[in-house]
Formats: structure tokens, C-alpha cells, sequence
């Protein structure tokens, strides 16, 4: 991909599973660019892994030139998808092997990372001060967005977790290259961001975590924008800590 063929916005395919339809369409699906008519958006209920959802579209051999996957609660304010797409072709300028770009990620190992990115998080503005576009070692899966043409896939056995980091992984084996980029959007995840973790929470984490963890144990230590994982294992000592916080006041 050269700077003589920029992205448009009709390059763009976005791919989401929907769990919770009020969630959806209260966030989602009140994007202005994923009305009725603009921008194609494939929704999948019921599946097993983020990997189920993206890879069935990706073999599907999409005339999109980019994938976009991102999370039902996040919504994309007007204007948006022109933002991304100059965001996305001023970093494919910088670097043509350009494979996975995101809103929120971080490069560097645990205690020297450098996390950037710009995104509406439950209402609390994230503006790191890294300069964007940054190249990243992990990705925060609210948003990706996937070259179509690199060959990548996600993996089904990290079901909803790990899956952003290990795309990043992934596309750094192949010699592809990974970007946050300044293309700021709202999530409103309904993950509470301090207080005690709700046991079925930490029991999908701790088993995505195996598999990451062994998976890319060469690699460690890894951070990424929730964990820092210095040895198979502290992702799952970390979420032992987080069950046992006391709850939050009422209002806090």
C-alpha cells in the first residue's frame, strides 16, 4: 500500500458482537457512520471468541482494504471515519508495513512502557503524551483496525481477552507494523474501572491468560494497557488481588 492509494472511507468494513442489543444501539449503532446506508457494519451474536466474529469475515475475502473491529460500547462521534482515515494514511506515510492501528496502546516492556493513545474512557479523557501515531507493542481491544491484505487472523483460543496484543504480536513476527493512532472515540465499557472484580470476570481472564502467556512466553515480559506480565502466571495473581477489593461507596 503506497501513498499513490490513500484509504478512503469506503475502504473500511467494521465488524462487531453484540451481547447486550440496549448497550448497542445506545453506543454502537448511534454512530453517524454506521447508519442505514453509510459505512458496512457485519454484527454477529452468540459467539464463542472475537476471533469467531473477525476471521469469519476475513475469509469471507472482503473487498475492504480495512477491517475494524470494535466493541458495542463504543461509539464513533461525527465526523470520525474521516479523522481515522488521515490518521490512518499519515502513519501508512511513516510506515508502509503498517498492519494493526488502534486509538489506545502502549510500546515497552513492564516499568519502562510508554503508554498513547486518545479515547473518551467512561467519560475520562485519555490523552497520553505520547505523540500519535506511535508505534505499539499491545493494543487495547475496544477498536482495532486489521489490514486485510497482511494475512492476519486472530486467535479463537484467546476467546474476548489478550487478543488485541497478541494481533500486535502476531503482525511483528511477520514483520508487519503496529500504530496508535489519534483518532479519538468514546467507550463506555461497563467494567467498573476500580473496585472489586466480579468472579466470572476473573475466571474468562485468568483462562485467556493461560493460553497468551504460554503462547508468548519467548516474548515476555509484555505490557499491555491492563497488565504487566513479567512470568506465566501474574495475570492471574493480579486478578486474585482485584476479587478481593472492597466495593466502592455508593456514588463513588
Amino acid at each position: 500500500m503506497s501513498s499513490l492509494s490513500p484509504v478512503t472511507a469506503s475502504d473500511l468494513l467494521f465488524v462487531s458482537c453484540v451481547s447486550n442489543w440496549d448497550v448497542a444501539r445506545q453506543r454502537l449503532l448511534a454512530s453517524p457512520c454506521l447508519q442505514p446506508g453509510a459505512l458496512p457494519l457485519v454484527l454477529h451474536a452468540n459467539v464463542a471468541s472475537a476471533a469467531e466474529a473477525v476471521n469469519a469475515v476475513l475469509d469471507s475475502g472482503p473487498r475492504a482494504r480495512w477491517l475494524v473491529w470494535l466493541h458495542q460500547d463504543v461509539h464513533l462521534p461525527e465526523g470520525w471515519e474521516a479523522l481515522f482515515v488521515q490518521r490512518l494514511n499519515e502513519a501508512l506515510q511513516r510506515w508502509p508495513q503498517l498492519a494493526v492501528a488502534g486509538v489506545y496502546g502502549l510500546s515497552g516492556a513492564p516499568g519502562q512502557e510508554v503508554r498513547a493513545g486518545h479515547v473518551l474512557d467512561r467519560g475520562r479523557l485519555l490523552r497520553e503524551a505520547a505523540a500519535l501515531p506511535h508505534q505499539v507493542d499491545s493494543l487495547d481491544e475496544l477498536l482495532l483496525a486489521l489490514r486485510v491484505d497482511a494475512g492476519l487472523r486472530l486467535d479463537a483460543a484467546l476467546g474476548f481477552d489478550f487478543y488485541g496484543t497478541d494481533l500486535v504480536l502476531q503482525a511483528q513476527q511477520a514483520g508487519w507494523v503496529a500504530a496508535a493512532l489519534d483518532a479519538c472515540c468514546e467507550h463506555w465499557s461497563g467494567t467498573p474501572a476500580q473496585g472489586p472484580v466480579a468472579d466470572r470476570l476473573v475466571e474468562r481472564i485468568a483462562a485467556s491468560a493461560a493460553v497468551f502467556e504460554h503462547k508468548w512466553r519467548h516474548r515476555l515480559p509484555l505490557a499491555t494497557p491492563c497488565f504487566a506480565i513479567r512470568q506465566p502466571g501474574d495475570t492471574l495473581a493480579f486478578m486474585e488481588w482485584a476479587r478481593r477489593l472492597p466495593a466502592l461507596p455508593p456514588g463513588a
